[in-house]
């Protein structure tokens, strides 16, 4: 099991609890990211730069991505590429997605987007709070604590 991050996007203290967990359960980190990521020393944190362009750093989550891996993102195309794949995925509000609902979040997804292309003002996420965070880092406390156990980083 190796954990995938949309970086570009990832609120700092998502990334917080992934250096924190990575490092205890000894679990390969992956930061993706358009820009230059500051990660902790660490066998088990690396950060990757991709180009800049539209969609650089998903697709290389895509291709990256294996059966089993867990994906950070709150990406709702992207969760639907890598749930495809066998992936587990968690947003950053700890939210599982999963093959039960990613194609119904891909629908809404459609849908809002069509409404703000024809200028329907949806507003936009709720702010993040101390509960999502929790909400998260329990999630991936849950998935962390039933994986088939390795020790070799990378």
């Amino acid at each position: 099991m190796k954990i995938w991050v949309d970086a570009d996007a990832c609120p700092g203290v998502i990334k917080e609890i992934l250096y924190r967990a990575a490092d205890r359960a000894q679990v390969p980190l992956t930061l993706i990211a358009n820009q230059m990521l500051r990660v902790p020393p660490s066998p088990w944190i690396r950060a990757l730069q991709v180009p800049s362009g539209f969609d650089v750093a998903d697709q290389r989550i895509v291709q990256e991505a294996n059966a089993g891996d867990v994906v950070i993102t709150a990406d709702i195309p992207l969760a639907a590429l890598v749930v495809a794949k066998g992936a587990i995925v968690i947003d950053p509000r700890g939210e599982l997605l999963n093959a039960h609902n990613i194609e119904e979040r891909l629908s809404m997804r459609n849908f809002m987007e069509g409404l703000r292309s024809s200028g329907v003002e949806t507003g936009g996420p709720a702010a993040f709070s101390a509960a999502d965070r929790q909400a998260f880092g329990n999630r991936l406390d849950g998935i962390l604590a039933r994986r088939p156990r390795t020790a070799n980083p990378g």
